[in-house]
């Protein structure tokens, strides 16, 4: 195996662990969190979209409008595992059909948290919202964009907590499982696998960018990754090695 792999292999498995006994969620510099959101995009594609950053008081506020349909942000708050944290770091941007649909749970679930939903209640309302069709999955084929250099949350194999340079894209795929497209464990990471966001209308087929691809970005990110590392800790990951 080569050095890079094993390094991207390396900072995959790592894990914080129970880090989060403060769940207050703490706002990122305006700056960097643009940049750290924007990240989720293939560059060529920053300057048009629109851009949230969220406010720890009041919730996602537009800080940049957008003339391509995508909208980017950090999602802080993983609601489908009903446990407050305030080290979730969720680089994503979707497309218009994304926007529309899968962007409003985002942003309801920060909001519902910052007015005192208790975690477990605001896992309810979201399944709710959905059963009684408030929410619902895009109509059309989309994708999201998920190639920042680092992200953080709850993720396979484990469902532990992970800092990690997992760079992929998210095909919209509501109500499709692992066994409709012959998928199984021994298809993570490298191929194509559904992912479900709590429940079946959030579910996603994924598939990694390519080993170059990959460690591309992160070396072209590094001052990105720099600064967001000094930042906080838990976002630091072994820089790779050429």
């Amino acid at each position: 195996m080569k050095r890079p792999t094993m390094l991207l292999a390396a900072a995959t498995l790592a894990v914080a662990g129970a880090y989060a006994a403060d769940t207050t969620i703490e706002q990122m510099p305006p700056r960097l969190e643009m940049q750290y959101a924007l990240s989720a995009l293939p560059p060529a594609m920053r300057d048009q979209a629109a851009v949230y950053l969220l406010d720890p008081k009041s919730g996602y506020q537009l800080k940049r409008q957008g003339t391509s349909g995508v909208t980017c942000l950090v999602e802080r708050t993983a609601w489908e595992h009903a446990d407050f944290r305030s080290d979730i770091y969720v680089p994503l941007c979707y497309d218009a059909a994304g926007s529309k649909t899968y962007l409003k749970v985002i942003m309801d679930a920060a909001a519902l948290r910052i007015y005192g939903l208790p975690p477990a209640a605001l896992k309810a309302e979201i399944e709710k919202r959905y059963r009684e069709k408030t929410y619902q999955a895009p109509d059309k084929p989309g994708v999201s964009y998920m190639v920042a250099p680092v992200m953080r949350t709850w993720m396979l194999p484990d469902w532990q907590v992970h800092t990690m340079p997992m760079q992929h894209l998210m095909f919209y795929a509501p109500n499709l499982t692992d066994q409709d497209i012959g998928s199984g464990p021994s298809s993570f990471p490298g191929y194509p696998f559904v992912f479900k966001e709590g429940i079946p209308e959030q579910s996603y087929m994924i598939q990694l960018a390519g080993e170059a691809e990959r460690v591309r970005i992160v070396t072209e990110e590094k001052p990105l990754l720099d600064e967001l590392c000094a930042y906080r800790e838990v976002l630091c990951i072994p820089h790779i090695q050429h």
